[in-house]
């Protein structure tokens, strides 16, 4: 599903579960579906594999079934900045599928995720035949560019309790990642990486919006209390 092999050699078609799993799947026809179906294929990723790379060639447009990704590039000087993560439910890349561009961005798992493929061949023909496929990406490319205003936003914060609340709130987008609901897998470590702080920091900015009623830590990930409250950079001044 990628220019690596080793992950291409690993692809498989879905099951029945995880194909009810994409969101995108239940707004085609009967021939759409069939057609997608055919075509979609899933692997397990592991962390730190490439999904998509820096001047590969697009073929295909990728979602998160199971994991977390994260969409980063290097700078000149070999620094690596992240642009944001890719929780379940959560489809990507559709910009460049739909231009065939290369990629601008690398996309590689946090820990070991499944993750689904869509030729950008089949991409295209669904664009061309399908009302309700045409308008979720629509919805995605909408979404997208709030998305990535608010990192704009997000990066020129100093207060690191409103970087982590802001960013908490992008994962938390029922459009673009329909599979979290109210509650994100995620490790301290793991959205320190996303966010750009230390480990004990984002501990110490959690602890502060779980005082505040925003949000709840739980086993292995964080259950949101009060999604309003995490989008607003008021809120925690």
């Amino acid at each position: 599903m990628s220019a690596d092999p080793s992950l291409f050699q690993r692809r498989r078609a879905l099951t029945a579960a995880e194909l009810d799993a994409i969101p995108w799947i239940h707004l085609l026809s009967a021939q759409e579906r069939q057609r997608a179906t055919e075509d979609l294929k899933i692997a397990d990723a592991d962390p730190g594999e490439y999904i998509c790379r820096i001047g590969r060639p697009v073929t295909y447009w990728f979602g998160v079934v199971d994991g977390l990704l994260k969409m980063s590039s290097d700078n000149a000087e070999g620094q690596t900045m992240t642009f944001t993560g890719v929780p379940p439910g959560g489809w990507f890349g559709e910009g460049t599928a739909m231009k065939r561009e290369t990629y601008r961005y690398n996309i590689q798992p946090l820990r070991k995720s499944r993750v689904a493929g869509l030729h950008v061949d089949t991409f295209h023909w669904l664009l061309d035949h399908s009302i309700g496929f045409n308008r979720f990406v629509m919805n995605q490319l909408n979404e997208r560019l709030g998305q990535f205003i608010a990192a704009r936003e997000i990066d020129r914060m100093t207060n690191p309790d409103i970087r982590v609340a802001r960013s908490l709130a992008s994962l938390f987008n029922p459009v673009l990642y329909p599979g979290v609901g109210e509650v994100l897998r995620i490790t301290q470590q793991e959205l320190a990486y996303l966010v750009g702080l230390s480990r004990q920091r984002v501990n110490e900015a959690l602890t502060a919006l779980a005082a505040q009623g925003a949000i709840k830590v739980e086993y292995g990930g964080l259950r949101v209390m009060d999604l309003q409250a995490l989008r607003s950079q008021m809120t925690f001044r």
